[in-house]
C-alpha cells in the first residue's frame, strides 16, 4: 500500500520515526510532518505566508520525508497536492507523544491530520500512546496499530473510514485488550497566574486539568483501564436530531 504518514510533534519525534521504520518494511511510505512541534493545533490552516517544504534525512530511515513550516493540516494538504504524485491509500498520523481521547480530538493536530485526509477521500488512522512522566511505550503503540491497521484496513479503504486509537502506558503483556467505544466527556484545564503585573496585564500558564472521574465506556474509562481504544470519528457536525426542529421556528 502506499501510505502517507503525518504527525504534530515534528518531524523528528520519536513517535513518527518508529512507526515509520515499522510501516517501510511492507508498505511504500512518504512522510511529510512539520519542522517543529505543533500540538493543540486542531486543523489550523496556514494562509497567510508561504509554506517551506524541505526534502530531509532520517537515520535509519529510507522512505522520503519533508518537513512543512506549517501545522499538521498543511502537511496531509501539501503532501497530497504538491509532493506525492501517485494516489495514496491510506494516511496514518502519529504516534503521537500523549492521547487524544474525550474532547481532546477537537484540538488535535494528530486527529485534525486525520480528519483533513479524509476531506479528500482518503482513509486514515491517528495513532496516540499514553504519556506518563515523561515515557511512552512505542512498542504497544505500534503492535497494536499494525494489528488494529491488518485487521481493519479492507473496511478502511471500502468506506472511507476515520479511526482514532490510543494505546495505554503499559507492558504489551499487561494489555487487557483492545476495546470499541465512544469518545469520552471533556476534561476541563486550569490556569495558574505567574505574574499580575501592576500594568494591567497579567500573565496565565496551563496549570494542569480536573481530576475528573472518566464516563464509563468511554475512551478515557477503558485507557485508564489497561485497553486499547478505537473510536470511529466523523466530521459532519450537523445535529440531525434537530434540524428539522429548527427549520420549524425559521
Amino acid at each position: 500500500m502506499r501510505l502517507l504518514l503525518v504527525n504534530d510533534d515534528g518531524i523528528h519525534a520519536e513517535g513518527i520515526n518508529k512507526l515509520a521504520m515499522e510501516l517501510e518494511k511492507k508498505h511504500e511510505v512518504t512522510i511529510v510532518a512539520p519542522n517543529d512541534e505543533r500540538s493543540a493545533q486542531s486543523h489550523a490552516l496556514t494562509l497567510r505566508k508561504p509554506l517551506i517544504v524541505k526534502e530531509v534525512k532520517l537515520e535509519g530511515i529510507k522512505s522520503r520525508a519533508y518537513s512543512v513550516s506549517g501545522t499538521p493540516a498543511d502537511c496531509v494538504r501539501i503532501a497530497l497536492d504538491q509532493l506525492i504524485k501517485e494516489p495514496v491509500d491510506l494516511v496514518i498520523s502519529g504516534i503521537n507523544k500523549g492521547l487524544n481521547v474525550g474532547m481532546d480530538v477537537l484540538y488535535s493536530g494528530t486527529v485534525s491530520a486525520a480528519i483533513e485526509a479524509n476531506l479528500y477521500g482518503i482513509p486514515s488512522m491517528a495513532l496516540s500512546a499514553e504519556w506518563n512522566d515523561g515515557n511512552i511505550n512505542y512498542e504497544v503503540a505500534i503492535k497494536y496499530g499494525s494489528i488494529i491497521f491488518e485487521k481493519m484496513k479492507d473496511e478502511l479503504l471500502k468506506n472511507k473510514m476515520i479511526i482514532n486509537i490510543n494505546t495505554p502506558y503499559l507492558d504489551i503483556d499487561e494489555v487487557k485488550g483492545i476495546k470499541v467505544c465512544r469518545v469520552g466527556g471533556v476534561v476541563y484545564d486550569y490556569y495558574i497566574m505567574e505574574d499580575n503585573g501592576n500594568n494591567g496585564q497579567s500573565t496565565f500558564v496551563a496549570g494542569g486539568r480536573e481530576n475528573k472521574a472518566p464516563e464509563k465506556d468511554t475512551d478515557r474509562f477503558y485507557i485508564a483501564q489497561g485497553y486499547v481504544t478505537v473510536t470511529p470519528l466523523q466530521y459532519n457536525l450537523t445535529n440531525f436530531d434537530l434540524i428539522d426542529r429548527v427549520e420549524s421556528w425559521l
